[in-house]
């Protein structure tokens, strides 16, 4: 009870700052270093231009269609009396329009276009009348409060953990600021302004009022947002109150990692959870903490992110391993066909990264948001931007394409308001103090501390090293220039021993101003150059870019035996239809050569690279991941074997994986389509096999196995009997065991044997007549 009272006065009378006032410190008012607005930065580079063009003229029209086709447009007007129906979809439905809104408003910051102006001033006309007299806003209850009370509860706010009633609005919020800063109509933003006036009376430390964090995190951001557009304090106080909720059990009941509701922020040490969830609550606690100078919640932050460059972060900067919960895996647990690591979640890490690139102005965060921007992220949509992957794999069997829409429809709408935001991470300014962070051809205008300026890129990057920056004050004057040399560069994939370059190559860096080479004295990854800068004074940057060999920490099993190619920022894969339609039964042993080539006519204009083994003349071509299933299903592989892989099964089919037996993921039945499995499928009635190998010999006595059953969607079953193996020496034995060879369904089988010690178990099968088998988890003890 103290402790609760503690915590509730403590909200009460928002003691935001006690530990750096405590330390004697100056409080923060912002992130020590302020982004450049995209808004500022104009983009006339070969390489993003044409993505930002098509996200503009295509993307933004078929998100609005789809939204219409789809019935979410017409919630609004349904909620608001406008047309008659009903609810149509999932109510968490209404962020997607939000999010579309967010998206066309950033275009019309920089791309005046009436058509589309006028679009959005008749569908905020539909959600104004949508919005009930208090400032409530969600379509679904308001049409019809029993249409989905699985979902959203009997009342309002009964049923936080799924109900996105605030994380809807959190968009919305997002959305209105960027409408009212692109056209200067207050329309939308005074429909937030009444919401938010509704959240802050319903949810505080009040005795009358609600302390339940939102089930999925956003609203701390939306918050943020009108807090800098409006200055009322309020709305900053509610965003840092529902993050300081989150893990208080004094407070609601905890729902555990995968909301990262289980501890409070300040004990948390491990990225868990929903992946997506987890990224926006870092950028709310950043965004909280910068504003109000809560050093302690920065230094929590500081943790988590090291928790994920060094042991859960894909090579592509993709976060969340697990489709299970679209989550975060173990520590190392980055599996490549299974990898999930949804667009979304991409989105995610690259706004916390700039996030924590402001916070600290050191240059890895920006190599982790480069890394995202490039391969992650960009492998999302495609280049026409009308298709869209919602999980990014590593690795594919050929049953794998971009969709046009999804049910839950997350990943388009947010590509297409972070897209138009990507020149905004390009530069950054401190005190007297200019970063240039992304290398994008094209133009930014900035004031540095009261400094009329221009900078200037030409650039080819990302497929070649050289970048011509140039400084154009309005008048001479001094001040500091620090330009990034990527992590790639400096021999370092990303921050960490995650991921390294194990080719012994020394890539050299050259940097001049006015054609006089500089000296690189790098600090935090930036060459910093001091100067009285004139008009016309040009910095030249030479990244040499050749192929590099990337090997993994030697924890991630996924990886072992095997390597991945990068070339400049790109990651790159090879696909079936570049090599006689199969990659994933090749392998590259020894002594690897490699070509390198500019295709201007493939995919846009990419540069292929041809990996050729010096042991067994196995050659493949590679292109850009991002660029990848843009001419069909076909096999993709990042990660290469130096040795052909021994399947540990009599057959494994395309789609499944032995790993999968292992990968710790319990079932929640026999019939769980949503966990990886493994299986001998299409094989039917015949006697099968499937090996467990141990690193070193170890003793062992008893197994656990789930088997999978798709009764009434496929024709897998039990096995009709099974028997237990273990090798001794060269030989395979039976064990001796000491009960049943189980087939029960929707549960673990146990199988007790007296003790042996070995290097491997062997599963030996035989399927029923007509019907194959397989196995969601195998544990052994």
């Amino acid at each position: 009870m103290i402790k609760r009272t503690t915590w509730l006065l403590q909200m009460a009378g928002l003691v935001i700052a006690s530990a750096w006032t405590a330390a004697g410190a100056a409080e923060l008012k912002d992130y020590p270093v302020r982004p450049v607005p995209w808004t500022a930065v104009r983009v006339a580079d070969g390489f993003w231009t044409p993505r930002l063009e098509t996200n503009r003229l295509r993307t933004v029209w078929y998100d609005f269609e789809k939204c219409e086709e789809t019935g979410r447009i017409d919630n609004f007007a349904k909620a608001g009396k406008l047309m008659e129906g009903p609810f149509k979809g999932t109510p968490f439905d209404d962020s997607d329009v939000f999010k579309v809104i967010e998206g066309a408003a950033c275009t019309l910051a920089t791309h005046p276009d009436p058509k589309l102006d006028r679009y959005l001033d008749d569908l905020i006309v539909k959600i104004a009348a949508a919005q009930e007299p208090d400032g409530y806003l969600y379509t679904a209850r308001t049409i019809d409060p029993k249409c989905r009370v699985d979902f959203f509860g009997p009342t309002r706010w009964s049923n936080l953990r799924v109900s996105h009633e605030l994380y809807n609005v959190g968009h919305l919020y997002e959305a209105a600021v960027a409408h009212f800063q692109a056209t200067g109509k207050r329309t939308l933003l005074d429909v937030a302004l009444r919401n938010a006036e509704l959240i802050c009376r319903t949810f505080g430390p009040g005795p009358d009022q609600l302390k339940e964090p939102p089930g999925h995190q956003e609203i701390e951001i939306g918050l943020v947002r009108l807090y800098r557009a409006t200055g009322e304090r309020k709305y900053l106080e509610q965003a840092q109150f529902f993050c300081d909720l989150r893990g208080r059990a004094e407070t609601h009941k905890l729902r555990g990692p995968y909301q990262q509701d289980h501890l409070p922020i300040l004990e948390q040490r491990e990225a868990v959870g929903h992946a997506v969830r987890a990224g926006y609550f870092y950028c709310g606690v950043a965004d909280v903490a910068a504003l109000t100078g809560r050093r302690e919640w920065v230094q929590a932050i500081d943790g988590l992110w090291q928790n994920v460059v060094e042991r859960k972060l894909h090579l592509t900067g993709g976060i969340g391993a697990r489709a299970e919960g679209e989550a975060f895996g173990e520590d190392y647990e980055l599996p490549n066909a299974s990898a999930y690591l949804e667009t979304c979640a991409a989105i995610a890490n690259a706004l916390w990264n700039h996030r924590m690139f402001l916070m600290h102005g050191d240059s890895r965060y920006v190599d982790v948001l480069e890394r995202v921007l490039y391969n992650g992220f960009l492998s999302g949509v495609s280049m026409s931007g009308d298709r869209f992957f919602y999980p990014n794999p590593l690795e594919n069997a050929g049953n794998y394409q971009r969709s046009p829409w999804f049910g839950c429809s997350c990943c388009p709408v947010n590509v297409v308001r972070f897209l138009p935001q990507i020149p905004g991470f390009a530069y950054a300014t401190r005190d007297r103090q200019v970063f240039v962070n992304l290398f994008l051809g094209g133009a930014a205008k900035l004031d540095l501390a009261g400094i009329p300026l221009e900078i200037q890129q030409e650039t080819r990057y990302p497929w070649e090293g050289k970048v011509l920056i140039r400084v154009n004050p309005q008048d001479p004057a001094q001040f500091r220039l620090s330009v990034r040399i990527p992590g790639w560069a400096r021999n370092q994939p990303v921050p960490g021993d995650l991921y390294r370059y194990d080719d012994n190559l020394k890539p050299a860096v050259k940097l001049a101003v006015n054609r006089k080479p500089v000296r690189l004295d790098l600090e935090q990854g930036y060459a910093h150059l001091d100067r009285t800068w004139r008009q016309g004074d040009v910095v030249t940057l030479e990244l040499a870019m050749p192929v590099r060999r990337v090997a993994a920490h030697p924890e991630v099993k996924a990886d072992r035996g095997r390597f991945a190619l990068e070339r400049g920022p790109l990651v790159y894969c090879a696909e079936g239809v570049d090599n006689g339609g199969r990659v994933l039964d090749t392998c590259l042993p020894g002594r690897v050569t490699f070509a390198v080539a500019e295709r201007p006519g493939l995919l846009g204009g990419v540069v292929t690279l041809k990996a050729k083994s010096r042991d067994n003349g196995t050659e493949l071509t590679c292109i850009p991941y991002y660029a990848w299933c843009h001419r069909g299903t076909n096999e993709m592989r990042v990660w290469h074997p130096v040795a052909p892989q021994v399947l540990p099964a009599s057959h494994c089919w395309e789609r499944d994986t032995v790993e999968a037996c292992f990968d710790g993921r319990v079932p929640k039945a026999s019939n769980d389509h949503s966990i990886p499995r493994f299986t001998w499928w299409d094989h039917r009635g015949t006697r099968e096999w499937v090996r467990c190998d141990f690193e070193s010999p170890r003793k062992v006595s008893a197994v656990e196995v789930y088997w999978f059953d798709d009764t009434g969607a496929g024709s897998c079953r039990a096995p009709e009997s099974w028997r237990l193996m273990y090798k001794d020496g060269n030989q395979w034995r039976p064990v001796q065991n000491r009960g049943d060879f189980g087939v029960a369904l929707n549960q673990f089988n146990v199988l007790e044997f007296t003790p042996v010690t070995t290097s491997s178990l062997r599963i030996e099968a035989q399927l029923q007549p007509r019907f194959s088998a397989g196995i969601l988890e195998w544990r052994v003890r």
